[in-house]
């Protein structure tokens, strides 16, 4: 099964028999609250105009729980979730393809949390809307109550112990720019650096100008180049388990099964138990 979907194959699927349920998920990591700027509104996004028939999903309410010790984007309860999906329509036997402003991080975890509790038919619109070369809509859908009960899969998910493990046994990629990994920078956690045995691999690198993937050709070379590659066990994380999601899904555009640690240098950074590497050697 295809992990992304062109604007032009959308534009098809939702004029054919069997239309997705489509999942507006605008969302960007703001730190707005420190430059003194109003904070992104995904919401007001949407209402201003989305893809006909797309129904918004809140990252920080239905696809994370409140921040804390598990990190700033730490799983919800997956009742609720299952919930949330329901009342956006998701149900087990209906494609859904999920879109965001473009950068792609929120449609992955998204993405991600439906793939991870056994939807069978999930993709991400490639480019989010701005690819997206039809109208636009300002009504809000009300759609029929979805049948979606998440099941999840253990073995898409790491803890911080096993993520350090991982990063051992396996490949442990970090997400978050060169920097931050590096220790060099960190604008929002506790402090700097990276897993001990991580190896950077920032997500900016696995698409084009334009916010589209690069092709999986290209993405197999890289991920290869960094370890990682089918056979190996591979393991994600970022900074709080959102851009790692794109990640995950750049690794499955090139045919690479990965694993997420959701809670990601948010939670391991917060336990000062943990151990810290810097500069750019992995360990």
């Amino acid at each position: 099964m295809n992990a992304i979907i062109s604007a032009s194959e959308l534009a098809g699927a939702v004029a054919g028999e069997n239309p997705p349920v489509v999942l507006d998920v605008r969302w960007q990591l703001s730190l707005a609250k420190a430059a003194g700027e109003p904070p992104f509104d995904g919401r007001a996004e949407y209402t201003a105009g989305h893809i006909p028939g797309a129904v918004y999903v809140d990252l920080d309410q239905e696809l994370a729980a409140a921040p804390g010790e598990r990190g700033r984007h730490p799983l919800p309860d997956v009742a609720e979730f299952g919930a949330a999906m329901r009342r956006a329509g998701v149900s087990a036997g209906t494609p859904v393809v999920v879109y965001d402003g473009g950068q792609g991080w929120a449609a992955a975890r998204a993405w991600w949390m439906l793939r991870w509790t056994g939807h069978p038919d999930v993709r991400v619109l490639d480019g989010g809307l701005p690819s997206w070369q039809g109208q636009l809509s300002v009504e809000s859908p009300t759609p029929a109550e979805g049948d979606f009960e998440p099941v999840p899969t253990p073995a898409d998910l790491l803890d911080a112990d096993e993520a350090a493990a991982l990063a051992r046994s396996g490949v442990l990629l970090d997400a978050r720019a060169g920097e931050r990994y590096r220790g060099e920078v960190e604008p929002i956690d506790r402090v700097g650096g990276h897993i001990p045995g991580a190896v950077s691999a920032p997500t900016t690198e696995n698409v084009g100008p334009d916010g589209r993937f690069l092709p999986a050709e290209e993405l197999r070379d890289r991920f290869k180049a960094l370890g990682a590659s089918d056979g190996t066990a591979v393991g994600v994380y970022c900074g709080s388990g959102v851009s790692g999601a794109h990640e995950v899904l750049a690794l499955a555009v090139a045919g690479v099964p990965a694993a997420l640690y959701v809670g990601s240098w948010s939670e391991w950074s917060s336990d000062p138990s943990r151990p810290v590497a810097v500069g750019p050697d992995p360990q």
